[in-house]
């Protein structure tokens, strides 16, 4: 059997003097395309952090969290194995640095190529592969803040992809994209599931979810309110306490809407 991606049994991760994830258990196999599903400040932020190691669970006897198999890691290593798109990325990449760069980065866990880094020749060439595969190669000697959101967006993408990771961590993706970037990027996750990457995905709309996404983790005030198919646990019972607001939900074409 294939080493899960994460164990998570009665972790709390603290933010400042608050708990923004208390007493959660998850469990998530490798190859599983997921969305963690909550609103602002439920605490879907620092699940991913607490996967990437930005955030560490408080240490306590009963409490255990392995990520493929290990509690102990590399960051370096372990970033190499989960590729990572999320808006603290973007906000870092705004810059004088080319899509080139940026995507270069991704090797070297920074958001820019700096002066001490030294990408080899398979580095370039892995590079233009996958701007190539994303159809930005015409982004490769643009500067990030010369793109427009959509561009900047698909150019972490490749960032992401360029080590070749086994999972991709999708953190409000859609943020600050406009209706045509949105449907890029659901057409771009969609390709990327169906090509055998897993995808994680994290936000607070529910329209996000691409058909392949099989299984929803509704997360609420640092806990977990429902996990399970998603067919099943998106229901306008569910997303009413989720959300604490009256909603209608639609499905259409394998996509969930609210109204």
């Amino acid at each position: 059997m294939p080493t899960p991606l994460l164990e998570m049994s009665r972790v709390t991760v603290m933010r400042g003097n608050r708990a923004a994830l208390e007493d959660i258990s998850l469990y998530i196999e490798q190859g599983e395309h997921v969305c963690i599903l909550g609103p602002n400040g439920c605490g879907k932020s620092t699940l991913i952090k607490t996967i990437t190691r930005e955030c560490y669970p408080l240490a306590r006897e009963d409490s255990s969290m392995a990520i493929l198999g290990r509690g102990r890691w590399n960051v370096f290593e372990l970033r190499n194995l989960l590729g990572i798109v999320s808006p603290d990325l973007l906000t870092a990449c705004t810059t004088d640095a080319t899509g080139r760069d940026v995507v270069l980065s991704g090797f070297f866990s920074s958001t820019r190529i700096f002066p001490h880094h030294q990408p080899d020749a398979e580095h370039l060439r892995r590079t233009e592969e996958v701007l190539e595969r994303l159809g930005i190669a015409h982004l490769a000697n643009r500067c990030v803040m010369h793109m427009s959101s959509g561009e900047a967006k698909r150019t972490l993408i490749a960032r992401a992809l360029v080590h070749k990771p086994q999972t991709l961590l999708f953190d409000e993706p859609s943020n600050a994209l406009d209706i045509a970037a949105q449907f890029q990027l659901r057409d771009t996750m969609r390709e990327l599931a169906r090509s055998g990457l897993a995808i994680l995905l994290v936000t607070h709309h529910v329209s996000e979810i691409i058909p392949e996404i099989e299984r929803v983790i509704l997360l609420r005030t640092g806990r977990v309110m429902a996990d399970g198919p998603k067919e099943r646990v998106l229901n306008e019972t569910n997303l009413h306490a989720l959300f604490n607001a009256r909603v209608r939900l639609h499905k259409d074409d394998g996509f969930f809407h609210l109204y």
